[in-house]
């Protein structure tokens, strides 16, 4: 498993489900694409396209997650957990293949 919810990332995204009555196909997608200020970004969807070939599916705390085999290779080990304190609130990754991040967390270089 490449990616891990922590519980209370895991709520959050089970509370956007229900929010926007989402059909039990629906999984969260957590890829990288090329961009950002250190190169890659992170980013998360509700998808219900899933492909045996090239997607990694596994439940996490009640939450189908999909990850694409490129993603994967710069994800593996990655903790993503949920904020909302007064410090910030969002998604926080915290990728252990990460050799730079930037200031706003939401890119890194690998």
């Amino acid at each position: 498993m490449s990616v891990i919810l922590t519980e209370k990332a895991a709520a959050e995204v089970r509370r956007r489900l229900d929010d926007q009555k989402a059909d039990e196909t629906t999984m969260l997608r957590v890829q990288i694409t090329a961009g950002g200020c250190s190169g890659f970004n992170y980013g998360l969807a509700f998808a219900s396209d899933f492909s045996e070939a090239d997607d990694t599916k596994f439940d996490c705390h009640g939450v189908p997650v999909v990850v694409d085999k490129k993603s994967a290779l710069f994800l593996e080990g990655t903790t993503i957990d949920f904020q909302d304190d007064l410090q910030g609130y969002g998604f926080r990754f915290d990728n252990p293949n990460a050799v730079k991040t930037c200031g706003c967390g939401s890119s890194f270089q690998a």
